[in-house]
């Protein structure tokens, strides 16, 4: 069994490695992810290497092989399924469960989870739109362009948030703004660093920073 240490890490290359597939996941974007100093990074590095999960080259970073990926995937996996269950199960709210999905990820079996997919009736994405890998290592690719790409005039549905911090995911709620709720998007201005959505019946705005981590697709 990987260590829950290797487990993190595999995590969060591939996450990093999903915002610039096209480079290497470097040391420094790591040591971000984690929280640890980039010494401490280079060091598991070097780890993840020499257990075939990840190939890494000094100066350049570091990329997960294809059972580096499996195992990043199999973490997510029990992680987005916990999320979601949390919320059907003990009626959690949706700021809550990211903390305590990342204490129980490396704690429960892959059976367990399989029983908890089952039972949730094979979801495709948890809480916050993130799409849940299946038990054979398959994951959505798709998820929407940004609220700011989004052209003015036209509805759109959310069908995922990018920035699951506390803080953020209740101001959303403030603002009846989760995954499957439909609004129109009114303007966007990037000068004045704020777009305007009406969303039930009532007009809000929102700082371009806070759009940016909102994914959406027409509605349909």
């Amino acid at each position: 069994m990987p260590s829950l240490t290797i487990e993190n890490y595999v995590k969060a290359i591939y996450q990093i490695a999903l915002q610039t597939p096209e480079k290497a996941a470097s040391t420094g974007e790591i040591a971000i992810a984690l929280q640890v100093s980039p010494g401490t990074v280079t060091s598991m590095l070097k780890t993840l290497s020499e257990t075939g999960l990840a190939s890494y080259t000094k100066y350049e970073g570091v990329r997960l092989t294809e059972s580096g990926r499996k195992l990043a995937l199999r973490v997510l996996r029990r992680h987005r399924l916990i999320e979601l269950f949390l919320v059907h199960t003990l009626d959690l709210a949706w700021d809550e469960v990211h903390e305590e999905a990342e204490n129980m990820e490396h704690a429960v079996s892959d059976f367990l989870v399989d029983r908890i997919d089952q039972f949730l009736g094979y979801p495709s994405s948890d809480p916050h739109g993130d799409p849940i890998p299946t038990a054979d290592g398959k994951i959505r690719t798709e998820q929407g362009v940004k609220l700011t790409q989004w052209e003015p005039g036209k509805s759109f549905r959310l069908v995922r948030v990018m920035d699951q911090s506390s803080e953020f995911l209740r101001y959303l709620s403030e603002e009846s703004l989760q995954p499957g709720c439909e609004a129109k998007l009114l303007t966007s201005r990037a000068e004045a660093g704020i777009v305007t959505i009406e969303i039930e019946g009532r007009i809000t705005a929102l700082g371009l920073e806070a759009a940016e981590k909102l994914m959406v697709t027409a509605v349909s």
